[in-house]
Parts: C-alpha cells; structure tokens; sequence
C-alpha cells in the first residue's frame, strides 16, 4: 500500500518562497511518477506539477510555471515541490500523488494514490 506524507506547508507574505517535501513509502518510489495537485472550487483537484520516475521529464500548470519547481530524490523516496514569488491566488491545500509508471506524466495522467494534504496561505 502506498503512503503519501506531505509536510512544508504554511503562511508566508506575497512574494515569498516555500518548499513542500512529500515522503513515499510501502513500494519502490522509482517505479511511480509523482505529481503535486491543489483543489479547484467546484472541480476536482488539479495538477499543478508532475515529474517522471527518474526526473527527466517534468509537467507544470501555465499558472505556475518559472515560478515552482518539483524535483526528487529517488534515494530518500521524496518529492520537493519549491514555490516561489508566491500569489495569494496559490492559497490552497496542496496534495502529493502517485502513479505506477515509467511514461513522461502529461495533464490527462490519472494518479492512484494521494496523501492528506499540507495547507498554504499567502497573505496579501
């Protein structure tokens, strides 16, 4: 079963940084794409960010690129998400997902697994 714990998350002025980490466990990490997502009102989530299995391919949301970065660490079986020049529109929860593949992730990529969740609030 996989396991999914986020944490970075919290209050930070306009303009500001921070750096969301998601731990995996219970399978191989380097088997699973990765992918971050954060709720749309009405919708169901949306990605934000995704990376392949080994890092070689990314996928970002037009509202977020130049501004985030999601790398990993396939020897701590983590995820990083690094936002920077943050809007209060980036006010959400944010979620870490999960995807049992090797193939480059693209928008329509479906996850299987996400975790809890790790609030973030810009302030104005």
């Amino acid at each position: 079963q996989v396991r999914l714990l986020e944490s970075g998350g919290g209050l930070v002025q306009a303009g500001g940084s921070l750096r969301l980490s998601c731990a995996f466990s219970g399978r191989t990490f380097s088997s699973y794409g990765m992918g971050w997502f954060r709720q749309v009102p009405g919708r169901e989530r949306a990605i934000v960010a995704a990376i392949n299995w080994n890092g070689g391919s990314t996928y970002y949301a037009d509202s977020v690129k130049g501004r985030f970065t999601i790398s990993r660490d396939n020897t701590k079986n983590t995820i990083y998400l690094q936002m920077n020049n943050l809007k209060p529109e980036d006010t959400n929860v944010y979620y870490c997902a999960a995807v049992p593949t090797s193939q480059a992730i693209v928008s329509s990529t479906r996850f299987d697994y996400y975790g809890q969740g790790t609030q973030v609030t810009v302030s104005s």
